[in-house]
């Protein structure tokens, strides 16, 4: 009878490894997709990410009017999709992003002083709040861009 016990007692105890390592898999599994959840980046670092150069790249561009140059920075459909809109469209909207953009010197003192970007997997946000005064008063705003990241490389999307 005591042998009985014995061997119970050793199937009670492997019925308690086989959970724990069932239990210990899935809570390594779930630290491991933490481990890959979104990360944070901001201010003054967002400037050394692949993603905020090419954003203050796109943005320096775009101020000054070279749109064939600031949508080659996109993603392969987005740049599709550009060269695909018809000449006057590509016009108007060229003229409405260089209205609405600032210098790339001035969209990295933004990003310095309230700049967020999420990387989450392949993809990143970059969020931008502004302030801007001039002799009209301060006006705040804020801008997001979407990006595809490949390796190190991060390219504009929609």
């Amino acid at each position: 009878m005591v042998h009985l016990n014995f061997k119970e007692k050793s199937m009670q105890g492997r019925n308690w490894t086989v959970a724990g390592i069932v239990a210990m898999a899935a809570v390594l599994g779930g630290a491991s997709r933490a481990s890959a959840a979104a990360t944070e980046v901001q201010g003054a670092a967002i400037l050394k990410h692949a993603c905020g150069k090419a954003s203050v790249q796109q943005m320096g561009l775009v101020n000054s009017g070279k749109m064939a140059e600031a949508v080659k920075l996109g993603t392969p459909e987005m740049q599709a999709e550009w060269n695909a809109m018809p000449a006057e469209d590509r016009e108007m909207l060229t003229g409405m992003m260089k209205e609405m953009s600032v210098s790339a010197a001035e969209f990295t003192k933004d990003i310095e002083a309230g700049g967020l970007l999420v990387v989450d997997g392949a993809d990143g946000t970059l969020t931008v709040k502004q302030e801007h005064k001039d002799e009209n008063g301060t006006s705040t705003g804020t801008m997001t861009q979407k990006f595809k990241l490949d390796g190190a490389t991060c390219r504009i999307s929609k």
